[in-house]
């Protein structure tokens, strides 16, 4: 089994998440690739992109493949399980299900018509801790990834906290409850998930079935 973690939205490999369970799987001799989606140019980041760049670190001889994913990244794990029979099994870390009809409506109207006639707007980007601009083309190629496309039935743990601002954790309830197999643990936390981190691991261990 190969194992593969893809961060969240204007992140990095090197964010506390990644880091920690990056640090967990390498205390069980385990090997995690935690490719980083930003590419090098944040600027043209697509769900797209995403998904043809972890395709990519697929191996060729049809080894299955667990994806851990966080935030937007558990939204491409999803969507290239869809897509990939090799992907036999999921971890979601607070998946942004819905993420445009969350985001957009914070930013306002306004500037998002602004950003659809500049074709770029500036977005924080933790991983840089700076801003940097993301062309519009990212929200034209997110609207096409629709959650009522994921009906693959594939072994799914969702972690979401109660208390998350970013992705209400409705998200994720409204997912599992029409897919059987998908199991949803509710933690008592927000979107960055910081202080369960431990108990996300023995979550992950136990699904994964890991030493």
């Amino acid at each position: 089994m190969d194992y593969i973690y893809l961060h969240g939205f204007a992140s990095s490999p090197k964010s506390a998440k990644a880091q920690d369970i990056g640090d967990s799987f390498t205390q069980i001799q385990t090997n995690l690739k935690i490719p980083d989606l930003n590419a090098g140019d944040f600027s043209q980041l697509t769900i797209t992109r995403q998904l043809t760049q972890v395709a990519a670190e697929f191996s060729n001889d049809s080894t299955p493949v667990t994806l851990i994913g966080s935030s937007l990244g558990g939204l491409t794990a999803a969507h290239l399980a869809q897509q990939s029979l090799q992907v036999q099994r999921l971890v979601l870390l607070a998946p942004a299900f819905g993420f445009l009809s969350h985001w957009l409506p914070k930013l306002g109207d306004e500037e998002v018509q602004r950003w659809q006639q500049e074709k770029y707007i500036m977005v924080y980007h933790y991983g840089e801790q700076r801003p940097l601009p993301l062309s519009y083309d990212f929200v034209t190629d997110a609207a096409q990834y629709q959650e009522k496309l994921l009906q693959r039935p594939i072994s799914t743990l969702i972690l979401h906290g109660k208390k998350d601002e970013v992705i209400p954790i409705e998200a994720s309830q409204d997912f599992a409850q029409s897919r059987p197999w998908v199991e949803l643990v509710e933690l008592d936390s927000d979107h960055a998930l910081n202080n369960v981190m431990e108990e996300i691991w023995q979550s992950i261990r136990l699904f994964c079935q890991l030493p």
